[in-house]
């Protein structure tokens, strides 16, 4: 993606473009998260049911999918049930699923015009057949894309895949002096995929909910106070401006001018 393209889908002297204009592409995080927060908070505001929260939540998604692949974001992962979510009451989590259908069967179309790889993250064996069968024809028709992967954490918890991925390592006999950590990171769900340079949150909470915990190690984490249902393109590019703008270290300590010799 260049700048003149991703000029191309935005409106002339709108706010988006002074953002889109300061952008270097050359220094673009590779994978970007996001832990979709807000939606209940949104529609109380507004005095209205959670799950209308949700159904809105859902025009978010939309633009930020759309926003991210024009941008040349290689892989963006979206938190979009957790397990702990089950807790909720029945009638929500039915909403939630519901809208989750409705998104992949409309939204299929723009995933195949924008070369975007749908992929999920999580424990679909213990969704129930109907979600299953939506989320696999997804997989199935954008398998073959080569542009942006676009992975949903459905079902998902930290936690709970890094206990999988031991048992995994354990039941493929690797013996634990050789179980380093890129070995282990290959019997991870995001297997084969960078860690997150840039985990965003929405909603102003200051906690990573479980989310990619082995994933997120050095990752870059950017909080607003925005909420999910509001989201857009605009805040996205807010994201990876305060992005381009860390000094990452990875740990390390950065030479001093003294160091490296400068007058």
């Amino acid at each position: 993606m260049s700048l003149e393209q991703l000029l191309a889908w935005i409106p002339p002297g709108s706010p988006d473009e002074t953002l889109a204009r300061q952008v270097n592409f050359e220094q673009l995080p590779a994978h970007v998260a996001i832990i979709m927060d807000g939606n209940g908070r949104w529609a109380a505001q507004r005095h209205l049911p959670r799950v209308e929260g949700h159904r809105a939540g859902i025009e978010s998604v939309r633009d930020v999918v759309e926003s991210s692949a024009r941008l040349g974001i290689d892989v963006l992962t979206l938190y979009a049930f957790s397990i702990e979510n089950w807790k909720r009451p029945r009638a929500e989590v039915s909403m939630l699923m519901t809208l989750l259908k409705r998104y992949l069967r409309l939204e299929l179309s723009t995933l195949l015009k924008h070369n975007i790889r749908f992929h999920v993250i999580g424990r679909k064996d213990e969704l129930s057949p109907d979600v299953l069968n939506e989320l696999e024809i997804g997989i199935r028709q954008t398998e073959h894309n080569s542009g942006m992967l676009f992975n949903i954490a459905l079902n998902y918890g930290g936690r709970a895949e890094i206990v999988e991925a031991a048992r995994r390592a354990i039941a493929s006999g690797i013996p634990a002096d050789e179980l380093d950590e890129r070995r282990f990171g290959d019997l991870l769900y995001t297997a084969g995929q960078p860690d997150p340079d840039l985990l965003i949150r929405t909603s102003g909470e200051m906690r990573v909910s479980n989310f990619l915990l082995w994933q997120i190690a050095y990752s870059e984490i950017w909080v607003t106070e925005t909420l999910w249902p509001d989201f857009r393109r605009r805040h996205l590019l807010e994201a990876v401006l305060a992005y381009q703008k860390r000094d990452r270290r990875y740990g390390g300590i950065k030479p001093s001018p003294v160091a490296l010799g400068a007058k």
